[in-house]
């Protein structure tokens, strides 16, 4: 089951379950997949790894949301975002450890063949195609920069 239908059967059992906290979260998802899907120039297809940066962008909104209510004396409103983020997470494949993004860096470094940081552009091509929603970019960026400096 891919992730488009993943979600579509969980607002199911949200609404049955009537977790409305859960229920918005997956019908924002459900419309940033349904506007992929039918966004200029696509197939009408939705795969897991466009999904995946989708599903990425969002927890990255509501936790930058979260923290500006936080800063203006908004708990509330900030406590909304996060449970959002926490269910949005749900469907994401999980983060990388330290040890394996320097593995997985240092594989994607050995396959294109890099060997000098003028080379990072072409390293991190690949990696971030392969390491999304897995690292994020800054830290795939990190990694990629450390192991090129060697």
């Amino acid at each position: 089951m891919n992730l488009f239908d993943r979600v579509s059967e969980d607002i199911k059992k949200a609404m049955l379950a009537r977790d409305t906290q859960a229920l918005e979260a997956l019908r924002g998802i459900k419309k940033e997949f349904l506007e992929a899907k039918t966004a200029k120039g696509s197939d009408g297809n939705l795969s897991d790894e466009k999904a995946v940066a989708i599903l990425a962008k969002m927890v990255k909104q509501r936790k930058e949301s979260a923290e500006i209510y936080t800063q203006q004396n908004r708990p509330e409103l900030a406590a909304v975002e996060m449970a959002q983020a926490e269910v949005i997470e749900r469907y994401m494949p999980s983060r990388l450890s330290s040890e394996e993004l320097t593995a997985k860096v240092q594989e994607i470094i050995d396959r294109v063949g890099a060997t000098s940081p003028k080379e990072m552009g072409k390293v991190m091509g690949v990696a971030s195609k392969e390491l999304a929603g897995r690292a994020d970019g800054r830290e795939i960026s990190a990694k990629v920069k450390e192991l090129l400096n060697k």
